[in-house]
């Protein structure tokens, strides 16, 4: 081992290679790992149990070697999980939300790992459970709420629950009254579902056997669910779909879009029943958001139609089953302002909320819907941090003049607020309780800007302790993300402390590929320009390290999902310039997922990456950068990889296999780690305080190899 690390009490286990060979434009590869793939990849997803005995005990030595390396730090691990318990509050509530005649909220109990439903009638009285998370998941290994919706005229509760972590879900009804769960379930369902205003009909998506949204139905209470009626089906395999209703309360909404082109159809919220209305036909790169402003009829649409690439609003009149949507037909309300990104919307009936983006911090704009000009009724709210984060929390009422919004930032735990969006006086309802105490004046926040290999500025956000000795530099953990559009916000994150108490500096690079700097820093960061992502997030951590704040060879990264895809690709580019990894259930085999279109999220990524089965270009560009496929003989830092069994996002075998090729290449003696949760899937455990086991396995790995353990 290195010299700054245990020594192995054992080997570690070494994949057996059985090359494979595939295809593609007239190339041949090999992949020698192919068959940790269980060719029954879809039952595994259903009962864990199935998986096929050899790749099993393969993924437990992989465990077992995991925990015997990281036997001498147990002490610390228990220590961290208590620290990061700490951190949370045993018993919590939510800010309860009114509708009618209740407030609805989410309750956590001492020592409960799982939500409780609950609301209370404003007019007084105790407080009701709808539904106690912690009693539904009694005996499971795993047990995860995914959706809790009431019915309108609150009598019923439709809930959808996911026991394996495959996201497959099924759906129970409960009448509220009795307390009775009724006998019909909706199985292999998604999370998404919309209640009728008939309070008896309820829209919900089935998913395929391959794991993909593809139909929604209708099921009426107290009916079996084999009648239930086909609303819509989703033909494209590369589109996603969702159920939801405007806030007016007026339309269902029935969403089909992959990652740059979105449809909408519209439904009457009264039954479900009646034809479908369509909103605007799918058109490539046209991405809309539908909101109903009930007091004009009218649609609201936050779009990017007409090259509005950071979004504009536009109005358009209510479409008909006769007489589909037109954009041609669309009026601009709020034109289109290059750098000001508008990232989502809230309809109130005399009011709409934009969520923005602004040099790549967060306000929200506020406008009067019965303005004669609605960009000139704006006010803005915004907070003066160097860096923070701003959520729009919608509620049930739509005839409120009070919006709800959460901030938060690096140093400041999240804060709740009421805002009377007329008088412009906001009320704090709640902050985030810290029980252990956190102080946020012990803390430096900072907003830095690296620049990238083409002169691109690249944000990276920065907390720290304010005694931290920065002379010689310190040990720092540099996030990122970079794909989709998502953008990572600097928000309060109560895990980070017990690093950040050590003496570390966390840092999130907000790279290209991610939306933080508006649509344009997306675009920059994907198909054929995928590789700035890597590129930034590798500039970003040699910036820190040449101003000093990291100490020489004291970095260490960490991302997670398409994150860990970023982690793979920096190892490969750079990885003389890191101490240590961390890789989250990493998309690390992105070549060979990419050319299975059998896969869940194959088709609806290629708009992301690319087609390598029809596109030799993009065969190329992805084998170009794609982790796995760009593992050398080479040294590499010491590498912590996680993996969830029943992952329908990114399946358990790329984790796997990636670790199997940099065991047999690598030529140093630094740790490399795979952790597989068994019983789980994309999230990790399901229970609040077995996640805090999983963030305290990840801490204790860093502060061992790190010098700090």
């Amino acid at each position: 081992m290195a010299p700054d690390s245990p020594s192995a009490p054992s080997l570690p286990p070494r994949a057996a290679q059985r090359p494979s060979s595939l295809s593609h434009h007239g190339v041949a590869r090999l992949d020698p790992y192919a068959w940790l793939r269980d060719e029954h990849w879809q039952a595994v997803m259903r009962d864990p149990e199935v998986l096929d005995p050899e790749i099993r005990t393969h993924l437990e030595a992989e465990n077992a070697y995991t925990e015997a390396i990281l036997a001498p730090v147990a002490e610390l691990r228990e220590t961290l999980f208590e620290e990061l318990k700490g951190r949370i509050p045993q018993r919590d509530d939510s800010v309860p939300e009114k509708d009618g005649p209740y407030a609805y909220f989410t309750r956590y109990e001492e020592g409960g790992q799982h939500p409780v439903i609950c609301r209370r009638r404003l007019a007084g009285g105790p407080d009701e459970v709808l539904l106690d998370g912690n009693h539904e998941a009694v005996g499971k290994a795993f047990f995860e709420l995914r959706a809790c919706e009431h019915a309108p005229d609150h009598r019923h509760l439709a809930y959808a629950v996911d026991e394996t972590g495959s996201e497959y879900c099924e759906v129970f009804f409960k009448d509220l009254e009795t307390g009775a769960v009724l006998p019909e379930r909706l199985r292999d369902a998604s999370a998404a579902l919309a209640w009728c205003n008939d309070s008896r009909s309820l829209l919900y998506v089935v998913l395929d056997e391959n794991h993909r949204p593809w139909r929604v139905y209708r099921h009426r209470l107290k009916s079996d669910p084999a009648e239930d009626a086909l609303v819509y089906e989703e033909r494209d395999p590369g589109f996603f779909l969702s159920v939801g209703r405007t806030e007016s309360r007026r339309f269902l909404t029935i969403d089909a879009h992959d990652h740059t082109t979105s449809e909408t159809h519209l439904l009457d919220a009264e039954s479900g029943e009646g034809p479908l209305m369509l909103v605007a036909a799918r058109s490539p790169d046209l991405r809309y958001e539908v909101s109903h402003d009930a007091e004009g009829d009218r649609l609201l649409l936050r779009t990017n139609a007409g090259g509005a690439e950071d979004f504009k609003l536009v109005e358009a009149p209510v479409p008909s089953a006769e007489a589909p949507g037109d954009p041609s037909a669309w009026r601009d309300l709020l034109p289109h302002a290059p750098g000001r990104y508008r990232l989502s919307m809230l309809a109130f009936r005399a009011h709409l909320v934009l969520l923005e983006r602004v040099e790549g911090l967060p306000r929200i704009a506020v406008h009067r819907l019965d303005a004669k000009n609605l960009e000139t009724s704006a006010h803005a709210v915004a907070f003066e941090e160097a860096a923070y984060s701003l959520g729009l929390a919608p509620g049930f009422e739509y005839d409120s003049a009070t919006l709800r919004f959460v901030y938060s930032s690096l140093t400041t735990p999240p804060r709740t607020y009421d805002y009377d969006m007329d008088s412009r006086e906001r009320v704090l309802l709640k902050e985030q309780v810290v029980p252990s105490g956190h102080d946020p004046a012990l803390y430096i926040s900072e907003r830095l800007m690296a620049p990238s290999h083409d002169g691109a500025e690249v944000p990276i956000s920065l907390v720290y302790r304010r005694d931290l000795d920065l002379s010689q530099g310190a040990p720092v953990l540099l996030y990122g993300y970079g794909s989709y559009g998502m953008a990572i916000p600097a928000g309060f994150q109560p895990n980070r402390f017990s690093l950040i108490d050590w003496g570390f500096v966390y840092a999130i690079a907000h790279v290209r590929g991610g939306a933080d700097k508006g649509w344009a820093w997306y675009r920059e960061g994907k198909l054929a320009a995928k590789t700035n992502t890597f590129q930034d997030f590798v500039a970003a951590a040699r910036f820190l390290e040449d101003r000093g704040t990291a100490a020489p060879g004291g970095t260490a990264i960490q991302g997670g999902s398409a994150g860990g895809l970023l982690v793979g690709a920096a190892l490969n580019l750079a990885p003389e310039l890191f101490k240590a990894a961390v890789a989250e259930v990493p998309f690390v085999d992105v070549l060979n997922t990419m050319c299975d279109d059998t896969l869940p999220l194959t088709p609806p990524e290629w708009p992301e990456w690319g087609n390598p089965i029809t596109d030799k270009e993009a065969f190329e560009r992805i084998a170009s950068y794609s982790p796995y496929d760009n593992v050398t003989a080479r040294d590499y830092p010491h590498i912590l990889v996680t993996a969830g069994l029943t992952d329908p996002r990114v399946t358990y075998w790329e984790p796997a296999k990636w670790v199997a090729k940099l065991r047999a290449l690598k030529t140093d003696e630094n740790l490399l780690l795979l952790k597989t949760t068994m019983d789980a899937g994309h999230a990790g455990a399901s229970g609040r305080f077995d996640k805090l086991k999983e963030v305290a396995l990840v801490q204790a790995f860093l502060l061992l190899v790190l010098g700090k353990a």
